[in-house]
């Protein structure tokens, strides 16, 4: 097998493609032949030291990938050699094999390509999550997503208009504006051109929107939370634009709002049947054709450098692939 190893976890350069022993896999675990692997924000982190899991080193880096069961460990019954999976490994990705644990594997259904799928998991309940259970989305709330043009922005938008919601999507470019009306966004805002606050007043009528799914924070964030309505919901998703912001609390007590921290792996760990369940659905969704994972473009998984490149220079819309073969 090859896979992408980081020995010293300096950035992407100290990434060397590398030939390994293909693993055998021990009690619990699969064998897995990467046919996709997808590219997330938390991918560039960890190679920089940045993330808040850090592997011990050496280690691949690829969070998420899907593929075809190869070898099956002790103890492993749901599983069958040649079944197609994705899986959310948090690292292994990058390369043409990797051991996952069985229990993290996802069953693809009939008619679920790999590129789809390995573009799937993390988006999509990480924004499922963050809208219909931290954010309690309701028919007929606004919802503000930020970055709206991003993985976790396409999928938010999807979602909610799945659940009767309207959407305002905040993207940074003309373009980007454009994919998010293509998916159902009832409205946009380009913050690169357009004042947040005047553009959210006009389209609430001064009202404000309801709940804001923030995955960027920055210098973006008060200025949402300042068009959030009287009882509206903040959510913490992530922080893409790299700087933590600080908000005065204030702001929180005289909309009577809530800030809402979204942290989907942590729910996978303490909620395991309620995040099986979660996971279900949005297969379910997948396949009455309610969501599908925006891709951005594919490359060869020898073109990791590049992809890393192009994720780093903001000009992602949706989500990057990577493939074997």
């Amino acid at each position: 097998m090859h896979a992408w190893l980081c020995k010293n976890p300096v950035g992407v350069d100290d990434l060397v493609w590398t030939e390994l022993p293909t693993p055998k896999p021990a009690t619990g675990e699969v064998l897995v032949e990467i046919r996709a692997a997808s590219l997330n924000f938390p991918d560039l982190l960890i190679v920089q030291n940045k993330y808040q899991h850090k592997p011990p080193l050496p280690f691949v880096p690829g969070a998420e990938y899907a593929g075809i069961v190869r070898a099956l460990g002790l103890g492993v019954h749901h599983l069958q050699v040649g079944q197609p999976v994705a899986c959310l490994g948090g690292t292994g990705g990058f390369a043409t094999h990797t051991l996952a644990p069985a229990d993290l594997c996802l069953a693809l259904p009939q008619g679920m390509g790999f590129v789809d799928a390995a573009a799937f998991i993390m988006t999509y309940a990480t924004s499922h999550h963050a809208l219909l259970d931290r954010g309690q989305l309701k028919v007929g709330e606004t919802l503000l997503v930020l970055g709206a043009a991003g993985g976790v922005g396409t999928a938010a938008i999807q979602i909610a208009k799945a659940q009767g919601a309207t959407v305002i999507a905040a993207a940074s470019s003309a373009q980007k504006c454009a994919l998010c009306t293509n998916l159902g966004a009832d409205a946009t805002i380009n913050y690169s051109q357009e004042n947040l606050r005047d553009a959210i007043k006009l389209l609430t009528q001064g009202k404000g929107v309801d709940l804001v799914y923030d995955p960027v924070g920055g210098e973006l964030t008060e200025a949402a939370f300042r068009c959030i309505a009287w009882r509206g919901r903040y959510l913490v998703v992530g922080f893409a634009a790299g700087a933590i912001p600080a908000l005065p609390l204030n702001l929180a007590l005289l909309k009577g709002a809530a800030l809402v921290g979204v942290f989907w792996g942590e729910f996978a760990k303490r909620e395991p049947e309620a995040n099986a369940a979660m996971l279900q659905e949005l297969l379910r969704w997948y396949a009455l054709g309610k969501i599908k994972p925006v891709i951005d473009s594919t490359l060869p998984m020898a073109d990791l450098v590049s992809a890393y490149a192009r994720m780093g220079s903001r000009a992602v819309q949706g989500k990057l692939v990577l493939l074997n073969g």
